[in-house]
């Protein structure tokens, strides 16, 4: 899209919002929670803010982080970039149904009570499944991982507790590639990312694009980049429904849009039908919808305390997020490398204050737009 967007029906954008984003997101540098950033700010129509921080690592000679071509690893964004919309298509095709048990997609997924859980479940966090599984130390391969998976057995009724778990995640990609008769990242590939412009998303990245990569990790004090931080990602074989997606902010900024405009893309073309959509995004149990996470309007990390409550958003291990507000007509999405070295021990905790701090200006921004929209007679803002 481009690399800082202040303009607003040609007037440039009163400072004061831009600024507390650049204070926020260089105080997260600062403090030593992440050497890197990217910010994209915007709405339905248009981008507002898109700018880089920092470096790639804590070395000033490392590269600054670029919102068109910079590559991060989404960690458990991946589980509404890529998991959960291949099932809004599936759903939408009429080939998916919700209120299913996972065992008619999945014949192996066997034990007790399991034949109570539903596709809903698994996108609801509702299960009666654990939160994790090191898959990486109890399974020498990807088909050894996956059947510990399917043979997990539950500790809860399915539907009585909400448990974010990632075991949901690779299931509800399993299930997507046994209905579309094809792998998750074929599917998603060429049903959502070719239509809403998403280019630079993908799993796998290829070696030649290492250099892009914003990196994870440090290995015998080499940089590590293009290999994934989630190690069960990793063990199983780089594509799964939990983690092991990459993209840039200014894909993710597309894919955003694609929600505020009732599912269109950025060919104007219809990727997901509106009911899809408000289905999916609408507030379920607690905080969270199909898939996403609503905005907990009873504290202000994440979120802060001006993004409305039909807000939903998801965030990523690996220091990135993206919230959308349809109320607002806003999106805000904050990619960091929060897990390459960091200088402080409450990384996370400090993290979600940025993030925080970043969605108030944000909103900020909006009214200033709105503002400037107002005084050039202009039909929206």
């Amino acid at each position: 899209m481009t690399t800082v967007l202040l303009l607003a029906f040609g007037l440039i954008l009163q400072a004061g919002a831009t600024s507390q984003i650049d204070r926020a997101v260089e105080e997260g540098i600062s403090g030593g929670v992440y050497p890197g950033a990217v910010v994209m700010v915007g709405t339905g129509h248009r981008v507002l803010y898109a700018k880089g921080y920092g470096h790639f690592t804590w070395s000033a000679d490392s590269r600054v982080p670029d919102p068109d071509s910079t590559l991060w690893d989404l960690a458990s964004l991946t589980k509404v970039v890529a998991t959960t919309p291949a099932a809004m298509l599936l759903v939408q095709d009429g080939r998916l149904d919700l209120d299913r048990a996972v065992q008619e997609y999945l014949p192996r997924f066997q034990g007790e009570g399991k034949e109570r859980v539903t596709v809903r479940h698994l996108l609801e966090h509702r299960s009666g499944l654990r939160a994790f599984l090191p898959l990486n130390e109890d399974a020498s391969t990807a088909e050894e991982a996956r059947q510990l998976v399917l043979e997990e057995p539950l500790r809860w009724r399915p539907g009585d507790r909400v448990v974010y778990s990632d075991l949901n995640a690779m299931l509800l990609g399993w299930v997507v590639e046994a209905v579309a008769g094809d792998s998750l990242d074929r599917f998603v590939a060429g049903r959502l990312y070719t239509r809403a412009g998403m280019g630079e998303t993908m799993y796998r990245p290829p070696r030649a694009l290492y250099g892009q990569i914003a990196p994870v990790g440090l290995w015998r004090g080499h940089v590590i980049a293009g290999q994934l931080h989630d190690q069960n990602a990793v063990r199983l074989g780089g594509v799964s429904g939990h983690a092991g997606l990459y993209s840039t902010g200014d894909d993710l900024a597309r894919y955003a849009q694609v929600y505020l405009e009732a599912g269109r893309g950025g060919d104007g073309g219809q990727v997901f039908e509106p009911a899809i959509v408000r289905h999916f995004t609408r507030r379920g149990r607690g905080n969270r919808a199909l898939g996403w996470e609503m905005r907990d309007s009873t504290s202000t990390g994440n979120t802060g305390a001006l993004l409305s409550n039909a807000s939903y958003g998801h965030g990523g291990y690996t220091g990135s997020s993206i919230w959308i507000d349809p109320e607002r007509d806003l999106f805000v999405i904050l990619l960091t490398n929060r897990v390459f070295a960091p200088r402080t021990r409450s990384s996370i905790t400090r993290l979600k204050r940025v993030r925080g701090h970043v969605a108030d200006a944000a909103v900020a921004l909006r009214a200033e737009m709105c503002a400037l929209a107002d005084s050039t007679a202009a039909t929206q803002c």
